[in-house]
């Protein structure tokens, strides 16, 4: 019977390991999401793995020669326990492939801030400054009320840029 392995690739070779898996006849998935890039003062919206190191194979290990899958360009290790791979619980990889949407990608879901909770800002000239959350006016933006000089400042930033503290 097909079960789901996890598979430890080489770093930045996700892409690559998967390709090569197909070409050998396995079934590989490597689950990806949109991913915000600055370069060159340019905001990008890229692909990166939703795992980075790793995606997953299906084989039948009584049947595939999976040992084939650790000596695949691109793979570090087919994970193990001993000698024998270990395999993922039924129905997780069917859970990841729920959330994709029509591009393959996975629709990751935007942090969610309640108001009072403490924040720490993570980018920009006022990293590492804690806050409290004020209100969240969508999804993309969270207004934050921070301690500054004595007194209390408003500041608008993407959630994308806080934590939880």
């Amino acid at each position: 019977m097909k079960r789901w392995f996890v598979v430890q690739t080489q770093p930045n070779s996700e892409v690559r390991a998967s390709v090569n898996l197909d070409r050998q006849g396995f079934e590989a998935y490597l689950p990806r999401y949109l991913k915000q890039r600055r370069h060159a003062r340019k905001i990008e919206q890229v692909a990166r793995p939703l795992f980075p190191n790793y995606l997953f194979v299906r084989l039948d290990t009584g049947r595939d020669r999976w040992r084939s899958v650790n000596g695949t360009f691109g793979v570090n290790r087919l994970v193990s326990l001993g000698e024998a791979p270990i395999s993922l619980p039924e129905g997780v990889v069917e859970a990841i492939r729920s959330r994709e949407d029509e591009s393959g990608l996975i629709a990751l879901l935007p942090p969610i801030f309640s108001p009072g909770q403490r924040v720490e800002i993570l980018e920009g000239p006022m990293a590492m400054c804690t806050g409290l959350v004020q209100q969240m006016p969508d999804n993309d933006r969270v207004v934050l009320l921070l301690d500054m000089l004595g007194r209390q400042v408003r500041v608008t930033i993407r959630c994308a840029g806080v934590a939880a503290a």
